[in-house]
């Protein structure tokens, strides 16, 4: 998938992985596709609620290896 800016939160337990997500978001401007990447077991339900509660929308997941791999586009 095509994105404009990547997050390596691998290694970062929460809430390290939904701040540097944010911080990543704040750079795009709204439509652009963030990619973030993290091995925190709780990622998938973690980021499913900022997006809920943010209005950015989780285009894609995927774990491979343990890493969890999101494509967020900025509201």
């Amino acid at each position: 998938m095509k994105f404009d800016a990547i997050v390596d939160a691998r290694g970062l337990k929460c809430p390290l992985p939904i701040l540097h997500c944010k911080r990543g978001l704040n750079s795009l401007k709204s439509g652009q596709i963030l990619k973030i990447q993290t091995t925190d077991k709780n990622a998938t339900k973690d980021f499913a609620a900022f997006c809920e509660n943010t209005g950015h929308r989780i285009n894609s997941s995927e774990t491979l290896n343990k890493i969890t791999t999101f494509y967020i586009t900025k509201n």
